[in-house]
């Protein structure tokens, strides 16, 4: 793939600055023919410095082109396409160079698709996809190989559904939504209770799942239908690989949920708020997260949270024999805080 710097330019609209500042001529004729990072690009290649982290390794890059913000380019030997944000910048250029999946329009022979189903112009439905009754597919919609549609279930125009996806029944989806493999959409939220013998008995899952508009999500994540109303992910949701959200869970609009999070049922979290990668959310009740909380990698949540800002409860690793001796000391931290009170106490009575 081959694309003009010019048109690169005009699309993430970028300012074109020669090597230390000198104008270059000819412009239109420079074309980029991949992406790269600044330590190991080539030329032809498009890099990005977003990070003063990387700053180092601008001087020597071999990169044809680097996306930068105006205070860096004295000290890129290459061609400048000088933004604002160069991080996002550079993803929008990204999409310029993107790898196209899309299957062949049309409905694969060995597609299964029941009668009451509605499908609209343009969609292409790969092999052994199956689409129950009743269901509503949108426009321009993939649906690649081996996956399933449950009965009433709905996809909005322009989503993309990759191989081996299981959607159960009363799944909504939005427009522009991409599901990666293996995702499971609708299965029963975690419902048991024990009857007078000790045995779980099954609380039965009848509610469905919605889903809004531009939402990722990423490979083998699992999203449990409501036990009685919906579980509802809002409009821009990322959500990485491997994620766990219970039934009846709520999820703001324009949320990232990193890889391995995990949440117990009826979970709220607000907009715009960030679950790092491995954290947990559960709780005694069920928990609230307002709008704009940043939950750190591998924190346990076990108490709503009102005030927007970064929470963090991770333990950082250290060297084991010291670690342990940590361990063994915070299983004092009750006792010696009893100690300081009543020092504290008698001090006071002096």
């Amino acid at each position: 793939m081959k694309i003009t710097l010019v048109e690169i330019a005009k699309r993430i609209g970028a300012d074109i600055v020669g090597p230390f500042g000198m104008s270059t001529e000819s412009y239109d004729e420079r074309v980029i023919s991949s992406l790269g990072s600044l330590g190991t690009a080539q030329a032809g290649d498009l890099s990005h410095l977003s990070s003063p982290s990387y700053r180092a390794q601008l001087a020597s890059t071999d990169a044809s082109a680097v996306i930068l913000s105006a205070e860096y380019v004295a000290e890129c030997p290459a061609i400048c396409l000088v933004v604002d944000q160069p991080y996002l910048a550079f993803a929008r250029a990204s999409q310029l160079f993107e790898i196209d999946a899309a299957i062949a329009s049309g409905i694969h022979p060995s597609a299964v698709i029941d009668p009451s189903a509605e499908l609209a112009d343009n969609v292409s439905i790969g092999p052994n996809v199956v689409i129950g009754a009743h269901c509503k597919i949108g426009a321009n919609v993939q649906i690649h190989a081996n996956s399933t549609i449950g009965s009433n279930s709905s996809i909005g125009d322009d989503g993309r559904i990759m191989s081996n996806v299981s959607i159960y029944r009363k799944v909504v989806i939005g427009e522009r939504c991409i599901v990666h493999s293996g995702v499971v959409l609708g299965a029963d939220g975690f419902g048991f209770t024990p009857n007078a013998k000790g045995q779980y008995e099954t609380i039965a899952q009848i509610g469905g799942v919605q889903i809004g508009h531009d939402v990722s999500i990423g490979a083998t994540t699992a999203i449990d239908c409501g036990a009685i109303e919906d579980t509802v992910i809002g409009n821009g949701v990322k959500i990485d690989n491997q994620v766990q959200i219970g039934h009846n869970c709520r999820i703001g609009d324009h949320t990232i949920i990193c890889g391995g999070a995990g949440m117990a049922g009826s979970t709220t979290i607000g907009k715009h708020c960030v679950l790092a990668g491995g954290c947990g959310i559960a709780g005694s009740s069920p928990i609230t997260l307002c709008d704009g909380v940043v939950v750190s990698v591998k924190t346990t949540i076990s108490q709503s949270i009102d005030k927007p800002g970064i929470y963090s409860g991770a333990i950082v690793a250290s060297e084991h024999k010291q670690w342990l001796r940590n361990a063994l000391r915070f299983n004092n931290l009750a006792q010696l805080f009893a100690r300081v009170k009543k020092l504290e106490n008698e001090k006071a009575d002096e």
